[in-house]
């Protein structure tokens, strides 16, 4: 325990010390952003790699985890911006709710017996064996959809980010509750995705800190996140700006840029 804090001190000093070092002039240094495992960072990446066309001295560093582990981080200081999936605590904390969304639905073989059915109802989850998120928050949502109690439910294995358990699946160990586009179900993979009915869905909200301090890296992202949500709100369409190629820098050169 006191390695993980000593650890975790010096990552802070570490982001401290970069954040006070940076040129004023030039916006540049590190902004760091925790999540858990959703389609919806694409929207995060769409922001950044527009910031990253004016500005590609910033560096994004991301971390993955359920909504304990990034609040843990955030709450510490290490983190600058968690991505919370709904339902989440977020009292606390300054938020914005992302223009996005996440399905539910159930993780499953294709030669199992419900991949036939185009959608999951309660009733067909009363028996099979089941692997579910360990947030308890997202344990309360399946039983306020299904009407069930979920402690009699046939709970083989719990998770917490959905890679590891979408291998239980592939070895017919299971059925995963979990979200939509996270795990392969292409026409080349052995496992399909079935949505709830009636539709389950999840919003997302980016939080951090009240009264947070940010670094100018940070304090820009947030400013160009803001103006992509609003953007997207008014459904007016977002152009992709592919970043052109960087040159190599070799040599001499690249010992006179880092001063060498």
């Amino acid at each position: 325990m006191l390695r993980n804090r000593a650890e975790e001190i010096i990552t802070l000093v570490d982001k401290t010390k970069a954040e006070f070092t940076m040129h004023d002039e030039v916006i540049s240094g590190n902004v760091y952003i925790g999540g858990g495992e959703t389609d919806a960072m694409r929207f995060i990446a769409r922001t950044a790699q527009k910031l990253q066309a004016d500005h590609p001295n910033i560096r994004y560093h991301l971390f993955s985890g359920n909504a304990y582990d990034v609040t843990e981080k955030l709450d510490k200081g290490l983190l600058d911006f968690g991505i919370l999936i709904e339902p989440a605590n977020i009292e606390k904390y300054n938020y914005i709710k992302l223009p996005v969304t996440d399905q539910l639905g159930l993780l499953m073989r294709k030669d199992s017996p419900l991949a036939k059915k185009e959608k999951i109802s309660p009733n067909d989850i009363k028996t099979i064996p089941l692997i579910t998120s360990q947030q308890v928050l997202v344990r309360n949502e399946i039983s306020g959809w299904s009407g069930l109690d979920f402690d009699k439910l046939n709970i083989v294995a719990t998770y917490n980010l959905v890679y590891n358990a979408s291998l239980m699946v592939d070895e017919g160990f299971g059925y995963a509750l979990c979200l939509d586009k996270l795990v392969n179900t292409s026409e080349s993979s052995t496992l399909c995705f079935k949505p709830l009915a009636p539709k389950l869905e999840s919003h997302l909200d980016i939080v951090w800190k009240k009264n947070q301090v940010f670094s100018k890296a940070a304090e820009k992202f947030l400013q160009i996140l803001k103006d992509e949500i609003t953007i997207t709100e008014s459904g007016v369409a977002i152009p992709f700006y592919p970043l052109p190629p960087q040159p190599l820098i070799t040599g001499s050169a690249k010992r006179h840029i880092l001063g060498l």
